[in-house]
């Protein structure tokens, strides 16, 4: 819970120190999520992070803001305009100082965890360390939409490993989420870290596998580049299924960008 806590506080902390180096006119920038502005989508962080603290501290106070939430999206209000509701008399630096003491707290209350203990959230309770690291994921994801309409490149991530594992994880969810049957057996998997390293999971096959650079992998699963635009490779019919469906986040069926869109990252 510590390692996963430390990678999630420096994945939040590297996305709020590029938010301080933005100008005015750059929070209004048209990312490639939805259109999505940097500053809508610190907004949808900061929201979640406040709920997050709930989920983590107050089990009926999240509960009750999960009723109100699903019955405000019932009537067709779209989470990023409850967002632009809830914060909108703040402008972009306002928010990251905002932003930021939320997820300061957030990580000081889920640090001492244990990381088997439940949390509730939106379907299913989660344990400590997979809530951290859905954290992360979001965090993550969101930042790579900001830094891409920026233009600019980013360091490695501590947290691409947590991503790539929740990646595999939900490769079951993916297809459920859709109402499809998982095929079996999942492919084989092997990664290819920025350092050099070589992360693997499931049985070795050179019939079906997924295979490349980890920063792909990632951006796939998150549905951030569409698979055309990755240099990762696959076989076998259950790796061409999945590699069109990729998705390690909860909430309805989401198709991801379309080819072209981007290449990958730098």
């Amino acid at each position: 819970m510590e390692k996963t806590c430390n990678d999630l506080l420096d994945e939040y902390r590297s996305l709020a120190e590029l938010c301080d180096t933005l100008e005015p006119d750059q929070w209004a920038l048209r990312t490639d999520f939805y259109g999505w502005t940097p500053w809508d989508e610190i907004a949808h962080l900061c929201y979640f992070d406040e709920t997050a603290l709930q989920a983590a501290t107050d089990p009926d106070a999240f509960a009750a803001g999960a009723r109100a939430l699903a019955a405000e999206q019932a009537e067709g209000l779209e989470i990023s305009a409850i967002a632009r509701r809830k914060y909108g008399h703040l402008d972009g630096a306002n928010l990251t100082t905002l932003w930021r003491e939320r997820f300061e707290t957030l990580v000081s209350r889920l640090r001492p965890l244990d990381p088997k203990a439940r949390l509730p959230w939106y379907g299913p309770t989660m344990s400590a360390r997979s809530f951290a690291t859905a954290r992360l994921m979001e965090c993550w994801a969101h930042g790579q939409d900001i830094w891409d309409v920026l233009g600019r490149s980013r360091g490695p991530s501590a947290g691409l490993r947590h991503i790539a594992h929740l990646g595999v994880t939900t490769y079951g969810w993916a297809f459920v989420n859709r109402g499809l049957k998982p095929p079996r057996p999942m492919p084989f998997i092997e990664l290819h870290a920025p350092d050099g390293d070589r992360w693997t999971w499931g049985e070795l096959s050179e019939e079906r596998y997924v295979r490349g650079p980890a920063l792909d992998f990632a951006l796939l699963v998150t549905q951030r580049r569409h698979r055309s635009d990755t240099a990762l490779v696959w076989k076998g019919e259950a790796a061409e299924q999945w590699t069109s469906i990729a998705q390690c986040f909860a909430g309805p069926p989401a198709d991801g960008p379309p080819p072209g869109l981007r290449t990958r990252a730098r």
